[in-house]
């Protein structure tokens, strides 16, 4: 097969010098004039929280709800939305009633709303975007935004790249492009949206922001471009830096002054971006005490690579007990009740003997013959997990959730979650939040850590840290 990987350095060491001046300071001015506008985030799993903090996070959209967050303080809040865990016509449903909701709720405060997805670009775009454009519309233009430092995520000449290490690998040649039920071909992201859209945006009217125009031009460079932008157009946004967002979220908040409405469909990087957020250090287990006794539970249902990688490297290198779930188990009506009764016996005896415990699925993945009987595969097996969750009596002193369907499925589900706080990260691009008082274990260290993030030893060295709490 041929090789498509390129080395990240020597693609970096030829790229133009960064924008010189630290843009944050000018971000936070421009917010602090408009302090009635909200960024209303809609995440379609949780893990797009892997960048803020101190934010809130709501699982519920009813119009009360809404209502009561945007009075709140603060610039910014997230609305769980799982919708990647959706087929296409509940995705569809689910957009249009949270889009009904905020314009009803909003009160005529203005809002810029993010459409937060997968930084490897899989999830249900642009069936979103259109709900949303017709909703909450009409938008100037759509801009397409998957950077994400912390996984490794670079967009260079219009190419989106998925690093490791000194490795760049454009993003249609990983195990995420193979994705069974959002799978794609192009690592252009103007010919992925081409692609995605089945030919109705041509790749050639899809505009993109370069890195000369954000390193050479900076903010006003931007502003000018996206201003002179077509009306109801797309545009991708090449970043290879953190600097590379702040200087093109200041330009967009420039342009958003002189009246122009945009509709991001991002991945996590942009929103603290937006934000004009410092980074704060990581997360101790100091910091996560929560005075609950007992062992820390470890729910591992993603099933990609890197998410294998690292459970073999927790079993391997800790003395975590350890409970399989075997898939096929669970999509055996006739044994999956006592299959998930053996499952909970078993964490209940280790969280109350203050051992930590991971509670994993089989890695051999189980595919159905079509996209729809994916997504039912994956739910039944969150499904399994989540009432695992939802019986445990003994309070566990953490809890980890591997993958955003899972973490999602357990903080809804399994916990009870209706709003949550994001204290920060305890690794990076691994948030870890606050959960509410109406959960039924309040006030719980819950860490939502995505199945892509982080190297071989990430889990373990998550579990190592809040071990120490």
């Amino acid at each position: 097969m041929p090789d498509f990987t390129i080395s990240k350095s020597q693609v970096f060491a030829e790229l133009p010098p960064l924008w010189a001046e630290d843009v944050k300071p000018r971000i936070r001015e421009l917010l602090a004039a408009r302090p009635e506008h909200k960024l209303v985030v809609l995440d379609d799993d949780p893990t797009g929280t892997q960048t803020v903090h101190d934010t809130p996070v709501l699982t519920t959209w009813d119009v009360e709800a809404l209502k009561a967050e945007f009075t709140e303080p603060g610039p910014c809040f997230y609305i769980l939305t799982n919708s990647r865990s959706l087929d296409a016509n509940d995705a569809k449903a689910l957009n249009h009633e949270i889009a009904t909701n905020l314009r009803a709720s909003a009160g005529g405060k203005p809002f810029t709303v993010v459409s937060r997805s997968d930084s490897t670009l899989r999830g249900h775009f642009p069936l979103e975007t259109d709900v949303l454009t017709a909703e909450l519309g009409p938008f100037d233009t759509t801009l397409v935004i998957p950077y994400f430092e912390a996984g490794g995520r670079y967009t260079i000449n219009d190419v989106h790249y998925v690093a490791e290490g000194d490795i760049l690998t454009p993003a249609a040649e990983t195990p995420f492009a193979k994705d069974a039920v959002f799978g794609y071909t192009c690592s252009n992201l103007c010919e992925w949206v081409a692609e995605k859209t089945k030919g109705r945006v041509k790749a050639d009217d899809v505009a993109s922001v370069s890195l000369e125009t954000i390193r050479f031009g900076g903010p006003q460079a931007v502003c000018e471009q996206l201003i002179g932008l077509a009306k109801d157009s797309l545009c991708v946004v090449n970043a290879a830096a953190l600097s590379d967002m702040d200087v093109f979220a200041l330009g967009l908040l420039m342009a958003e002054q002189q009246g122009r409405r945009f509709l991001l469909r991002s991945a996590a990087q942009t929103v603290s971006a937006r934000l004009g957020l410092e980074s704060r250090p990581l997360l101790s287990g100091e910091d996560l005490k929560t005075g609950g006794a007992g062992g820390g539970l470890v729910v591992v249902g993603s099933y990609v690579p890197k998410t294998t990688e690292q459970l073999a490297h927790l079993l391997e290198h800790s003395t975590i007990d350890r409970i399989e779930l075997l898939v096929p188990s669970l999509l055996d009506e006739k044994i999956r009740g006592e299959c998930i009764a053996n499952a909970l016996e078993r964490i209940q005896e280790s969280l109350q003997a203050n051992c930590d415990v991971v509670l994993y699925t089989s890695r051999a993945l189980i595919t159905g013959d079509n996209a729809t009987r994916n997504l039912q595969i994956g739910n039944s097996v969150s499904a399994a997990l989540v009432e695992i969750v939802q019986r445990i009596t003994v309070r566990p002193r953490y809890l980890i959730a591997k993958g955003g369907i899972t973490s999602s499925d357990v903080a809804t589900k399994g916990l009870g979650l209706k709003r949550g706080i994001v204290a920060g990260q305890i690794l990076p691009g691994v948030p870890t939040w606050r959960v509410g008082e109406e959960t039924r274990f309040p006030g719980m260290a819950y860490i939502v850590f995505p199945g892509n993030v982080g190297g071989p030893s990430a889990l373990t060295d998550a579990v190592a840290r809040l071990s120490s709490n």
